[in-house]
């Protein structure tokens, strides 16, 4: 937003018949003119707006009190669809990066539930996972266990990468933006001669194609999960990925 400057509500200057000035008087003197409080009360809403534009810290990221509700079945569905060594803490973090653990939860697009599934994705998704069933993405407990069925998806469409952290990265953006960027991206990184099979310093600078805004949210997803993961982890709720 671009700052309007306005000229000093009822301050003008005021000049004697020889021109000059007059001189303020002591009491007057002692007081701040109306424009500096206007400066400084623009100054002070800039500072606001900045410190609220900066990343939390994952120490300063708190689990909220409906995510506890669901931790049993977050566990539950996570070793069904990944394993007993499923990253419970990283999708834990997913779950709080999508909605904040809100199963009402609808974002301006048209996103729904705990797992922000799209209408059109809920659909699909039994063609791939048929054990989620009828897609109910307001269902926390739908929710949960398609999330979890659809990261178990993506992790076997992006095999071939270099470490297990890399291989969650392109999940991830697979997820936050689909699996056809994820390809169009690697296979762009393949063919300037870098690394697809790394997504840390490789594919995560390349885009194929998508308008700068959707890539750099499509960027920001995976290091803010990774970032919450940490959180969820100290707090007993299982392994994430290292």
């Amino acid at each position: 937003m671009k700052a309007r400057l306005f000229r000093a509500y009822g301050v003008r200057r005021r000049l004697c018949s020889g021109g000059r000035p007059k001189k303020a008087s002591p009491h007057s003197a002692t007081l701040p003119s109306l424009s500096a409080r206007k400066i400084r009360a623009f100054i002070g809403a800039v500072v606001f707006l900045l410190l609220l534009a900066v990343p939390a810290k994952a120490s300063e990221i708190a689990i909220p009190r409906a995510a506890l509700s669901h931790k049993a079945a977050l566990i539950r569905a996570a070793h069904a669809e990944l394993g007993l060594d499923a990253p419970v803490a990283l999708l834990a973090a997913q779950i709080h990066a999508e909605s904040l653990w809100r199963a009402d939860a609808t974002s301006h697009a048209g996103a729904q539930g705990l797992a922000q599934f799209m209408p059109a994705t809920a659909r699909w998704l039994p063609t791939v996972a048929p054990q989620t069933g009828e897609p109910l993405p307001f269902n926390p407990g739908w929710a949960i266990r398609a999330l979890c069925a659809y990261d178990s998806y993506l992790l076997k469409q992006v095999r071939n990468t270099a470490s297990v952290r890399d291989r969650w990265a392109f999940t991830l953006c697979g997820y936050n933006g689909g699996l056809g960027w994820v390809r169009r991206d690697r296979a762009l990184t393949a063919s300037s001669g870098r690394d697809p099979a790394r997504y840390w310093g490789s594919v995560e600078y390349v885009n194929a194609g998508r308008k700068p805004s959707a890539f750099r949210e499509n960027r920001e997803y995976p290091r803010r999960i990774f970032a919450i993961q940490n959180v969820y982890e100290r707090a007993g709720w299982g392994p994430g990925v290292p």
